[in-house]
């Protein structure tokens, strides 16, 4: 069922991947691009943005000509949030605000906009294909009608979750934020190991990504835990169990961990890199 907006004005600070993602989304599912405003200071991305999304006011920098926004989504890289916030908020008042920038804490963000209304989201770019996993955290400010207008505008993308702790966001973009590069990493080395095995590599990368698909609708659709997923793939002496003893051996699982705490730490990193 397609969501129902009321066609307020959106104003997004930063048309890269994520922005596209989230304007695609919303116009699908009904809200006019008349409706919508980005912001992006590169002269060929706001070319592509014009292009991709007609009806949309795409401008080089926020000013009075800004219309009035009762959402702004805040999608720019941390080092330069704190220079487009504080550019962008006297044209920007009485708005909520919905930041996908990994790091940058509601802290950071109250002080430098001069509100309390504000979400912070860590998607990721399966949002692009609208199958996107979106973790949120909505600062005391922020009204329950603000979070239902946060859900409505996020689930355009795929599905989220919420957070009661705003530090729980680093652990959202190690695994979820993160996530789908970890995927494409095993997508490479799955490919590689096949053509090295005899498949063209075009072959070996169909059966990769269908695998990666099929396991993971497999596991969404169970209400069994992944180990036992595993188990029932796994007979002692067969083929998995081979591969399964040498990842083992290897060390895989936990290194593995320690690459996602690695992600989680640098998430806390930014925060107070690109902070206040």
């Amino acid at each position: 069922m397609s969501t129902t907006f009321p066609h307020p004005t959106i104003t997004f600070i930063g048309g890269g991947n994520m922005a596209s993602a989230i304007v695609g989304g919303l116009i699908r599912q009904g809200h006019p691009a008349s409706a919508l405003q980005i912001v992006e200071p590169w002269d060929e991305q706001r070319a592509k943005l014009a292009q991709q999304f007609r009806g949309i006011r795409v401008l080089p920098l926020a000013g009075p000509t800004l219309e009035p926004s009762d959402l702004v989504v805040w999608a720019v890289k941390p080092q330069t949030f704190k220079e487009a916030a504080l550019a962008s908020a006297p044209h920007l008042k009485d708005a909520l605000h919905l930041s996908v920038a990994a790091g940058i804490t509601s802290e950071s963000m109250a002080d430098w906009l001069q509100t309390q209304r504000i979400v912070r989201a860590m998607p990721n770019t399966p949002a692009l294909v609208g199958l996107g996993m979106t973790g949120l955290f909505a600062r005391a400010g922020a009204s329950a009608a603000d979070r239902a207008r946060v859900e409505a505008v996020v689930k355009t993308t795929g599905d989220l979750v919420w957070v009661a702790e705003e530090a729980q966001l680093d652990a959202v973009t190690a695994l979820s934020g993160s996530g789908p590069a970890y995927v494409f990493y095993f997508l490479e080395a799955m490919r590689d190991a096949g053509a090295r095995m005899g498949l063209p590599p075009d072959v070996a990368y169909q059966l990769a990504v269908g695998t990666f698909v099929g396991a993971a609708t497999l596991a969404q659709r169970s209400d069994d835990p992944p180990q036992t997923l595993r188990e029932r793939v796994t007979s002692k002496g067969g083929t998995t169990y081979a591969a399964l003893t040498s990842m083992d051996a290897a060390g895989v699982k936990a290194k593995f961990e320690d690459a996602l705490f690695a992600a989680q730490k640098r998430a806390e990193e930014l925060g107070r890199e690109f902070g206040k």
